[in-house]
């Protein structure tokens, strides 16, 4: 056991105006599984590589482990998988590894095997298996359930249960309430440690929200009273202040007493002022040291289309093959109707994209697809005519420019695109920014927001909240939950599809 220790960290991008951190301290036992959570674009990644070492800052990190990080890079994936583990870690014992795949499920054949014909639960186990393999490390793990299905969230998820040691950046508040003990979360102004799960954390951070607000508005309503109350016996004390001299003075004399008296009444006239004044000035540096860390998430709206036809898709007999393979899924039978929320499940590469496209393309929507390649299937795809569809495919790689550009060449609104994209809690700051140079998370929330803004029949959306906030994705669901837009969705969030979903079909 040994202390990771931050303090006074403090650090900025080059070129940039604010810090991303700082003035930053905070202990952390190496024994401890934390969960790792923030919203997009507040640093996580970049305060993982300060740890590891990657950037220049100020302040002080130390810490009597040595630090490893998943992913880790791999230049060329055609070599056998071992081999890139050879390179990247000349001392491994292999025994240790093949124990840890083991306890992954997965068979060590995988190490004989080129790393790029390996599945992304593949790769991501083998990779855990090698971190975990290594003695005297604190593992540094960003994102490792992203793109995974359900089966092998739950498998990876059991797995870290067992471990310790570890940061864990991830999402997936079912993924980290089984696998965590305590929280290390980047706040507006802070970064701050807390004992327990996510869904501990997030009830505690739901109760101080509710009380600072509660207590702000009290602040106001008393700065307000103070601040009236000031004015008066401003005034009054500046009328008694009047009556030490001229006509005012003599006729005051006569009627109360001498100047002496009026000058002792004018003193403590003076002194309540000022009392008053000092005490609505402690309310307001009260007041402004609530809401710092506060999260707040506008709601955001959608305006679907209703078809005057109830099915909108119809697949009969329908069986669509893999892309670039002859192998075929089974034959599937299943509609969407106004309202649905379809959810289509099963194990990574079975083909859930393949089924989403089909039905694009069979839609007449071929457009939408960034690929060229044409799906197949056999059997009957089925659509109501004039039906409109909206896209937000899974992979983000071809965004690039800028979002003026983005929204002029889809047709969409600027200002309602960047006002979702503000709720979505993008800063001014980045709508000038190229989106290649975006988190996941925020090139994610690019083809949310472009969906939001398009008037549609059917959404499909492909893994729409993979690096997707914990704030934005709770927003995103009550979205879904009070428009109800018609939608086939392919997602491995637990608590989102259980909340969301209407049908469930399995692609096998």
């Amino acid at each position: 056991m040994s202390l990771l220790s931050v303090n006074h960290l403090t650090y900025y991008y080059e070129g940039s105006f604010d810090n991303v951190f700082e003035d930053v301290s905070f202990q952390v036992d190496t024994d401890w599984k934390l969960g790792f959570v923030a919203r997009n674009g507040r640093g996580k990644t970049t305060f993982l590589n300060l740890l590891m070492g990657k950037y220049e800052y100020r302040g002080n990190i130390s810490c009597t482990e040595k630090f490893d990080y998943f992913p880790f890079s791999i230049r060329d994936e055609t070599k056998h998988t071992m081999n890139i583990i050879e390179e990247l870690y000349p001392d491994n014992e292999l025994w240790k590894i093949c124990r840890e795949l083991s306890l992954l499920q997965i068979d060590s054949e995988v190490l004989y095997r080129s790393f790029s014909t390996l599945s992304n639960g593949e790769r991501t186990k083998v990779m855990l298996a090698v971190l975990f393999s290594m003695d005297h490390k604190f593992l540094l793990i960003d994102e490792p359930n992203n793109h995974l299905d359900m089966a092998a969230r739950e498998i990876v998820r059991d797995y870290l249960k067992q471990k310790k040691g570890f940061i864990l950046v991830s999402h997936d508040r079912d993924f980290l309430d089984l696998c965590i003990d305590h929280v290390l979360v980047i706040n507006k102004s802070s970064i701050e440690v807390y004992q327990g799960n996510f869904s501990t954390w997030w009830e505690n951070k739901q109760k101080q929200d509710a009380f600072e607000l509660s207590e702000n508005e009290r602040l106001k309503k008393d700065i307000a009273r103070l601040a009236v109350s000031a004015r008066e016996k401003e005034m009054w004390a500046d009328n008694v202040e009047a009556t030490k001299i001229g006509r005012k003075s003599l006729k005051y004399e006569k009627s109360i007493g001498t100047r002496s008296y009026v000058g002792e009444k004018s003193r403590k006239m003076q002194v309540r002022r000022k009392n008053l004044e000092r005490r609505r000035d402690r309310e307001i540096e009260e007041k402004s040291s609530l809401l710092k860390n506060l999260e707040t998430t506008e709601d955001l709206k959608i305006i679907p289309l209703r078809h005057y036809k109830e099915t909108l898709v119809m697949l009969e007999e329908a069986q669509v093959y893999y892309e670039n393979s002859e192998k075929s899924l089974k034959v599937m039978n299943f509609a969407i109707n106004n309202g649905d929320c379809v959810v289509l499940q099963g194990k990574n590469g079975c083909g859930k994209s393949s089924v989403m496209k089909a039905i694009i393309q069979e839609c007449g929507f071929r457009k939408l697809l960034p690929d060229k390649e044409d799906i197949t299937y056999h059997g009957r795809i089925t659509s109501a005519s004039g039906m409109v569809i909206s896209y937000v495919p899974q992979d983000t790689g071809f965004l690039k420019g800028n979002l003026m550009d983005f929204a002029e060449w889809h047709q969409l609104n600027i200002t309602l695109f960047l006002a979702l994209l503000r709720k979505l809690d993008f800063s001014r700051e980045q709508f000038v920014k190229n989106m290649e140079d975006y988190s996941g998370g925020q090139k994610k929330k690019v083809l949310i927001a472009k969906s939001l803004c398009e008037q549609a029949h059917l959404y499909i959306w492909d893994e729409p909240l993979n690096f997707i906030d914990v704030f934005s994705r709770i927003q995103i669901e009550e979205l879904l939950l009070t428009y109800k837009p018609t939608m086939l969705l392919v997602e491995h969030d637990i608590t989102f599809v259980n909340k969301i979903g209407t049908k469930v079909i399995v692609c096998e």
